[in-house]
């Protein structure tokens, strides 16, 4: 069953609670010293609060709560041409529909755009599996044909243990990649597009199969 997850605005929540907190436990005839001083205080909490949130292990969710303004995980669509196909994670970024493929593989991985089968060398192993640049490929184009006037993209993400040695295929990315990639922008503008991909995201949502 497909899930949706929406993006959590820790700057918003963090000036809700500045602003409660100085509207509600402030008598009205306290000195003004005294307001600069509590003001200053829960300024400093909420500080300390972003750069805890920030100092955080970076994880594949902490990324995807960053780059997202809403994701959709394991739906399944029509196919271009017959048939369905699966996509595990759908993003909206302000940057369009962002469709993400996860490799999670301990070693060195050696890979190109034109390489049927992918290597990966690790101390103990080594296997290889299929390019899953074609099957990215696919997914973009069963989103595409469902909303036509947003920008689709998509990237193989490999996990924190993988790197690659020969050179970085073009669709391939790491989490900090992905997250600089998407996850810088200014917030006011991101709105307003989020807002106009809005509608082509809700109708993803009604060509969901499962």
């Amino acid at each position: 069953r497909w899930t949706t997850v929406s993006r959590i605005d820790v700057g918003y929540r963090a000036g809700a609670v500045y602003s409660q907190t100085m509207n509600d436990s402030l008598p009205a005839d306290l000195p003004v010293p005294l307001i600069l001083a509590a003001a200053a205080l829960v300024l400093l909490a909420v500080w300390l609060f972003v750069r805890y949130r920030q100092g955080r292990p970076r994880t594949l969710e902490s990324v995807l709560n960053h780059i997202a303004f809403e994701r959709l995980e394991g739906l399944v669509i029509p196919k271009v041409d017959e048939g369905e196909i699966q996509v595990d994670h759908l993003v909206l970024t302000p940057q369009g529909l962002l469709i993400i493929d996860i490799k999670d593989v301990q070693g060195t991985v050696f890979g190109s755009d034109k390489m049927d089968e992918w290597t990966v060398i690790s101390a103990d192993k080594r296997f290889t599996f299929k390019n899953p640049q074609p099957a990215l490929y696919d997914r973009i184009a069963a989103v595409r044909q469902i909303v036509r006037q947003v920008p689709v993209s998509g990237k193989v993400v490999f996990l924190d243990g993988a790197t690659f040695t020969k050179g970085v295929p073009d669709m391939v990315a790491n989490l900090d990649e992905l997250q600089e990639t998407f996850g810088d922008w200014d917030e006011d503008a991101a709105k307003v597009k989020i807002e106009a991909f809005k509608p082509h995201w809700e109708q993803i949502k009604s060509r969901v199969v499962a």
